[in-house]
């Protein structure tokens, strides 16, 4: 049996792949990345850079600190975009994580948009209701890190699967391999640690806003319940039927 080929494009320098990567290594699987983080600001980024959408059995787009809408600035953000219609075309399983979520619903034509309120810090959200029995389901509730400014709206076809009332959309569902997440499910204490470095100096503002020092106390177990999901996930997109 071949092995099973992942690819994740990666947006934040020493983020790296969080929980999934133990978890996509015990599994056999050969794992693969594109920095966007090592291109310089301004640069363009040509389609051929990466990888053919036949050579990736799953993908999996990390956060990032820049705007889906940033094309000014970050010029490859179309040229991603772009290769993601290509794969998205194709049916195969892909998994978005915060500006990953976006990336995939801006791909697909759905507005990506600030927020109302920001979120950071760890918040509960909640399993939508009316969710078809064949979609991949959620506990009730289940609390998880969020870390965002900006949000999406529901690409086209796609089926709400949680929310809270701070962001009404926090995970969709496209067909049987799209899922998007607004929050961050794969969050260590190490990719924690590398977006507080990161975004000390960012202004987060709002009530459901945690300080950088609550953050640092998080614990082994906060990290848990959205680590255990994000596995359900990958067996959930990754399902033969």
């Amino acid at each position: 049996m071949s092995k099973l080929k992942v690819h994740y494009f990666q947006h934040i320098a020493g983020e790296g792949f969080g929980s999934c990567h133990a978890y996509l290594q015990a599994m056999g699987a050969h794992i693969t990345a594109t920095e966007f983080f090592a291109l310089l600001q301004g640069f363009q980024l040509d389609i051929e850079a990466f990888p053919h959408v036949d050579d990736v059995d799953l993908l999996i787009i990390m956060g990032g600190e820049m705007s889906v809408n940033d094309e000014v600035n970050y010029p490859w953000l179309k040229t991603e975009k772009r290769w993601l219609r290509r794969y998205l075309s194709t049916q195969k399983p892909i998994i978005g994580l915060c500006l990953g979520g976006q990336l995939i619903a801006s791909a697909l034509g759905a507005r990506v948009s600030r927020n109302a309120e920001q979120e950071r810090g760890w918040a509960r959200v909640y399993r939508s209701q009316e969710v078809p029995e064949h979609y991949f389901q959620l506990p009730d509730e289940i609390t998880v890190m969020q870390w965002h400014s900006e949000t999406f709206e529901l690409p086209k076809g796609a089926v709400r699967l949680a929310e809270n009332t701070v962001c009404h959309n926090q995970l969709y569902q496209i067909g049987r391999k799209i899922l998007g997440f607004q929050f961050h499910p794969e969050m260590t204490a190490h990719s924690l640690a590398v977006l507080i470095e990161n975004d000390e100096q960012t202004v987060f503002e709002g009530p459901h806003v945690q300080s950088i020092q609550q953050l640092k106390q998080s614990s082994k177990a906060d990290f848990q319940p959205g680590q255990l999901l994000l596995k359900q996930a990958i067996d959930y997109v990754l399902r033969v039927d």
